[in-house]
């Protein structure tokens, strides 16, 4: 008897996987990553704050990739540093020498943000999840979080519960809905006096009660690189989680609990502003899920001071997304709202356009794989095309050109024993295929191609048995 009393009192702390995570890295990290993510491919990074009122960094070559970051507006302009002139000098110009980073709350009223209107661009655009900042380092929250009394956008702003009427949006959309948050804020005096006072009463509570709140899939941690994961209590709150949380089974974390965990410990792995197709880091040979994040610009938060050339173009971001999925991440693409709640139609147009690829080509990017099994399998012949990659679903393969090749695509050392047939996506013209020489020759349809198509996509069944 006194076993099944045991047994039914340690039901509540098993998840549906039939696990008790242990608050230690060595058992946390053994959690998968929900498939659920692992398949979406593709989401949208939504940074807006306070920082949206000024919405200004330098930019120009000579400065670096992190300086241009306009979220980092309140540090930049009091923290020394190489670009603190930048900021001081745009700041007493703009605002007055006296103007207090404060005294933007006033101005960050959000009245044309219609959520309703964001999620349908949203869905558009191809993406299947979204992550908006809850709080950034600056420390104001958009929910109206008892921790941060009269600092957030309920008591002040916008009054207004940003982070609930856009989860309701989204997820009317079908559409997975996160929560980026930042484990350290600047400024806060607590934490700058005592941070395990800081940890216990204030960054623990807030993060549970935006857990328990709005029931996100995705806790996308920052911040985290100001002390190891020991402080930051990171091991307990990942058990309690996983284990107790109402959204234990589908929550999505990603690496960023300590100044040691990044592409180590805890959930897929990070890389932001990273070359294209690589991994900041990420050891290759083991395949572990990744995201990459990046702005459309050169900055996450709304930067007015962005021209043309400084936002990549909708070619370039759809090749960023093909080279991004084809090495096994995800993309997470940032845009950055004004303080009056519109997304910069730019910004919106990049994002239909990238919705509108996806619309034909797309069961070549949800749901699929890296296809790496050696390095023949990769060797295309260069003299025909050298802008391949390739996505596996199943037994298929998607050889994805980002021109349209200008001859056959051959495959070297390919040799699949069954009878191999291809189609190109969009069309319904004929697509040769044979097998020469342990090579796979592939010769695309007569049809002359769109230049601003950004890249074409042949399936190939019967490569994989």
């Amino acid at each position: 008897m006194k076993n099944l009393i045991l047994f039914l009192l340690l039901i509540p702390a098993l998840n549906l996987n039939g696990q008790n995570y242990k608050p230690e890295w060595e058992s946390l990290d053994k959690r998968p990553v929900p498939q659920w993510f692992q398949d979406s491919k593709f989401g949208i990074f939504i940074h807006w704050g306070i920082y949206s009122v000024p919405a200004w960094g330098p930019t120009g070559d000579s400065i670096g990739v992190y300086d241009k970051y306009a979220e980092w507006y309140w540090n930049k302009l009091v923290q020394p540093g190489k670009t603190q002139k930048y900021f001081k000098e745009f700041h007493a110009k703009t605002y007055g020498p006296n103007f207090r980073y404060q005294d933007f709350v006033p101005m960050f009223k959000a009245e044309l943000f219609d959520p309703d209107k964001w999620a349908e661009i949203f869905k558009e655009s191809g993406a299947k999840y979204i992550v908006l900042t809850s709080k950034h380092h600056e420390g104001f929250t958009l929910w109206p979080s008892a921790q941060s009394w009269n600092w957030n956008s309920v008591d002040v702003g916008p009054h207004r519960d940003l982070c609930g009427d856009l989860t309701t949006a989204v997820k009317n959309k079908g559409l997975h809905m996160g929560f980026y948050y930042s484990l350290y804020e600047w400024f806060n005096p607590i934490y700058k006096s005592n941070p395990t006072e800081y940890v216990n009463e204030h960054m623990i509570p807030q993060m549970k009660d935006l857990v328990t709140r709005y029931k996100p899939d995705i806790l996308w941690t920052d911040g985290e690189w100001d002390k190891p994961s020991k402080d930051w209590k990171s091991e307990e709150f990942l058990a309690w989680l996983y284990n107790e949380s109402p959204v234990k089974d589908n929550i999505v974390v990603n690496d960023r609990w300590g100044s040691e965990t990044r592409s180590k410990h805890g959930g897929f792995y990070t890389t932001e502003y990273g070359l294209i197709g690589e991994k900041e880091g990420i050891d290759n040979t083991v395949p572990h899920p990744w995201e990459e994040c990046r702005g459309i610009g050169n900055s996450f938060g709304f930067n007015r001071t962005e021209g043309l050339s400084d936002y990549s173009t909708p070619k370039e971001l759809i090749r960023l997304l093909v080279s991004t999925v084809s090495a096994g991440g995800n993309l997470l693409l940032d845009i950055g709202p004004a303080a009056d709640g519109t997304i910069p139609v730019i910004m919106q147009q990049r994002l239909l356009e990238i919705g509108r690829w996806l619309k034909t080509n797309g069961e070549a990017i949800y749901g699929t794989r890296a296809y790496i099994k050696t390095k023949k399998d990769l060797e295309i012949n260069p003299e025909t095309n050298k802008t391949v990659f390739f996505t596996q679903k199943n037994k298929e393969v998607y050889i994805i050109c980002l021109d349209w090749p200008r001859g056959d695509v051959v495959l070297k050392g390919v040799f699949p024993d069954n009878k191999v047939k291809a189609i190109l996506l969009g069309t319904d013209r004929p697509v040769s295929v044979k097998k020469t020489g342990g090579n796979l020759i592939i010769t695309p349809p007569v049809l002359t191609p769109d230049d601003n198509q950004p890249a074409y996509v042949f399936k190939v069944s019967g490569l994989i048995k």
